[in-house]
């Protein structure tokens, strides 16, 4: 007795077809609007980084730095020494309360993060933000136009494949740039903390402000990393297109 393959049922089945089309018409749009008005906009910024009005012009970097060490807030004039024990989190005391806590803090002075950069960062994670998200729509449209898998005229494949490679580099370059704030800010605050445990050694104080001039150089180089990934994807989009709406389609035609 033959036994019948399991369908999806025909209401769910015309809801998934509208969301293959969905797909489709988004990465169209993506890969013949989007990526190119992208590659015309990251062009105009980094053009206008020249200027001094600019958020990346590299003026910004010498006033931007506050090696300003600030007194434990709300105590400006203490001059007591910190207590050196650490307080214990009480029961159901929330977090944020302890992470916030300069009172218990070995050394509770204040450092304030450069504001310049968290203008320009929030630039940049937009930037990277958009990547990514615009990314995954082309890699999920190639991957449902692959078919299925079979011996022979595997050649629209291998394209699909190749450029399904080039999309995932270009995500991870997105990733990369979005987590490297992360690290800025973390590196940061360990020349900071010398600062404040070593008030008197100036190359500390040095080196914080090379490297805000040194994350503000990056910014910039950053938008040129942005705008090449986008030629680079456009490029390959475009060239290899036919392959990437039919892979299969008339491959046997050369072969007579």
């Amino acid at each position: 007795m033959k036994h019948k393959d399991p369908q999806v049922d025909k209401e769910t089945a015309a809801k998934l077809e509208d969301f293959r089309k969905s797909v489709n018409a988004d990465a169209e749009d993506v890969i013949y609007r989007i990526f190119p008005s992208k590659i015309v906009e990251l062009q105009t910024l980094i053009k206008s980084t020249s200027s001094p009005s600019s958020l990346f012009h590299q003026s910004h970097a010498a006033g931007s730095t506050d090696l300003t060490v600030h007194p434990p807030p709300n105590s400006p004039n203490s001059t007591a020494e910190p207590d050196k024990k650490k307080r214990k989190r009480e029961a159901g005391e929330p977090n944020d309360h302890v992470l916030s806590d300069t009172q218990h803090a070995r050394y509770p002075n204040v450092f304030h993060t450069n504001k310049h950069l968290l203008l320009v960062n929030e630039t940049l994670k937009k930037e990277c933000e958009q990547l990514i998200e615009l990314t995954d729509k082309v890699k999920l449209w190639i991957n449902l136009t692959m078919p299925k898998i079979e011996d022979g005229d595997n050649f629209g494949v291998q394209i699909q494949e190749e450029v399904l490679s080039e999309l995932h580099r270009s995500q991870e370059s997105g990733y990369n740039m979005r987590d490297g704030i992360r690290q800025n800010h973390l590196n940061r605050a360990k020349i900071c903390s010398k600062i404040i445990k070593y008030p008197h050694l100036e190359d500390y104080t040095l080196a914080l402000r090379e490297h805000d001039d040194k994350q503000l150089y990056i910014a910039r180089q950053n938008l040129s990393d942005l705008r090449n990934v986008y030629a680079v994807m456009m490029d390959i989009l475009h060239k290899n297109i036919t392959k990437l709406r039919s892979p299969k389609g008339n491959n046997g035609i050369g072969l007579y």
